[in-house]
């Protein structure tokens, strides 16, 4: 375990062995993190980000750092921000300064300028966004908010709204997910019996109906009708 402290040189074996280590401890911190720091970098978030980027980078390249001053450094930074977020979530005062409130951008098809700079948004960033939603026109915007993570969320103004079946009075089945019964030629037996089915009348329905082997299917889906929905490799 020499490789762990600071030395003059080391092999290509312990070189490995640091990268090794350094990819699953980093994982490990992921998962103690959680999927918040993931999915979306807040201040907080953003700040850690830095820091262990630069904590763990140095003995990765530099053999005469040692590797468990990182790891301890990196542990306490760890505490210190469950703890930060812990206390957000107990005090409104100190959320409010880590994730401070959604402010509008448009307002009644009216775009604000003081709102753009608050953000440190330029207009053609606006437009770029209101094209990611497919608007194509700001006027058509009831409200858009910049929210806490650096994204803008629209609502558009009743008369650009999509008519929906409780509009039209029409009756519809509950949405269901189709479950995954084929991934890349082998069968999900689980989720096939779940829906009361099994290997034998799949490979019926493939032979018969599809005139297909189930190595041949990239994907099969079955939702609880027993329907198939099925893709070929091409």
């Amino acid at each position: 375990m020499d490789f762990f402290h600071g030395q003059e040189t080391l092999t290509s074996i312990q070189w490995a062995l640091r990268a090794v280590i350094t990819f699953f401890f980093l994982a490990l911190i992921a998962k103690i993190m959680g999927q918040r720091s993931i999915a979306q970098l807040r201040l907080l978030d953003f700040i850690m980000a830095l820091i262990i980027g630069n904590i763990m980078a140095h003995p990765l390249s530099d053999e005469s750092l040692g590797l468990k001053g990182s790891m301890i450094t990196m542990s306490v930074l760890v505490i210190l921000y469950i703890t930060g977020i812990f206390i957000s979530l107990k005090w409104h005062s100190f959320r409010m300064l880590l994730d401070p409130p959604a402010f509008p951008l448009i307002k009644n098809g009216e775009i604000y300028y003081k709102s753009l700079a608050k953000a440190r948004i330029t207009i053609e960033d606006l437009l770029s966004e209101l094209r990611k939603q497919q608007i194509d026109d700001p006027e058509k915007v009831a409200l858009a908010l910049f929210e806490s993570d650096g994204k803008i969320s629209f609502f558009l103004k009743a008369d650009h709204q999509t008519v929906t079946n409780l509009d039209l009075n029409v009756s519809v089945s509950p949405f269901e997910l189709p479950v995954t019964i084929i991934r890349e030629g082998s069968i999900n037996k689980t989720e096939l019996h779940r829906l009361g089915k099994d290997e034998e009348w799949l490979t019926s329905q493939l032979t018969n109906v599809h005139q297909k082997k189930v190595k041949e299917i990239l994907l099969g889906t079955m939702d609880k009708q027993g329907k198939l929905q099925l893709f070929f490799y091409l």
